[in-house]
This record gives structure tokens, C-alpha cells and sequence, in this order.
């Protein structure tokens, strides 16, 4: 049986390892238009009519940028945390301004019921 060179082997297996690490996530270009795509989608859901929502939009923005930052820097991973955390937020905008679209409509419904009993002098029930 023949063996290897050890060091031979060592180099390899680094090789293959360091090669293994760069395929394994998406670049920093897929990560951070992907961070955009979801910071456009909160600006279009309307984030920023809600205090809260347009709050962690803001702060999906500044992530943004400060991704970017670090990237030029050469701080990959750094980058790419924060794009992580850019996405993040901007899909939890996402998520309050509809929650805030679906408690306006929940109380526009109360109100047309609320208005039916009245015209229909049927009795008053209380939802609160």
C-alpha cells in the first residue's frame, strides 16, 4: 500500500476545505441585493405610516449601509451578519405595518356592525 504525503494531504484537505467554505452561502452581492429587495418591499407595504414599522425599516437601511461599509473595509463576515440583520428587519416592517392594515380593518368592521344594529334597531352587543 502506498502512502501519502502527509503534508501533501494537509494541503488538500485545506484546499478543499477553504473551496468548500466560499461555495457554501451566497455572495455578499446575492446577500445584499436580497437585504434590498426586502427593504423595497417594506417601503412599498408602507412602513413608514406606522411608528414601529417605519422604525425597524430606518433600521434595516442603516444596517444596510453599514454592511456595505464593512465589506469595502474587507470585514466579510461582519458584512454579512449585518445583511442578515438588514433582511431581518425589514421583513419584521413588513409584518407591522400589516398588522396595522388589518387592525384598521378590524375596527372598520366593528363600526359597520356597530351601524347595522343601529339602523336595524336590532340589540347592542358589546365586542370590546
Amino acid at each position: 500500500m502506498r502512502h501519502l504525503n502527509p503534508a501533501l494531504m494537509g494541503g488538500v484537505l485545506l484546499l478543499a476545505a477553504a473551496l468548500t467554505g466560499c461555495a457554501s452561502g451566497p455572495s455578499f452581492h446575492q446577500s445584499a441585493e436580497e437585504s434590498k429587495s426586502a427593504i423595497r418591499a417594506a417601503e412599498v407595504a408602507g412602513s413608514m405610516e406606522s411608528p414601529t414599522a417605519g422604525y425597524h425599516l430606518h433600521l434595516a437601511k442603516e444596517q444596510l449601509a453599514r454592511a456595505e461599509a464593512l465589506a469595502a473595509a474587507g470585514e466579510k463576515e461582519r458584512a454579512a451578519s449585518m445583511l442578515t440583520r438588514a433582511e431581518a428587519d425589514a421583513e419584521l416592517a413588513i409584518a407591522l405595518s400589516h398588522e396595522q392594515d388589518e387592525r384598521a380593518d378590524a375596527a372598520e368592521a366593528i363600526e359597520r356592525v356597530r351601524k347595522f344594529r343601529e339602523d336595524n334597531q336590532l340589540p347592542r352587543l358589546s365586542i370590546d
